[in-house]
């Protein structure tokens, strides 16, 4: 399936949700949604746990 179409359902579950559910139901899709994105790209082995945790390293200060 071709991110178009993807792109496209996604956008139809919103429209649905947030005619028929108001705001409320238009945020918990929404939601939903992007936590099973990110889901999908743990299926997919595209993210792994740990690049939600990883430290960022900083420069050093300048003084």
């Amino acid at each position: 399936m071709s991110m178009a179409m993807v792109g496209l359902v996604a956008g139809m579950a919103l429209g649905f949700a947030g005619y028929f559910g108001g705001f409320g139901a238009f945020l918990l899709v929404a939601a939903l949604g992007a936590v099973g994105y990110v889901a999908g790209r743990f299926a997919d082995g595209d993210l792994e746990p740990g690049d939600f945790f990883q430290s960022r390293e900083r420069p050093a200060r300048r003084r």
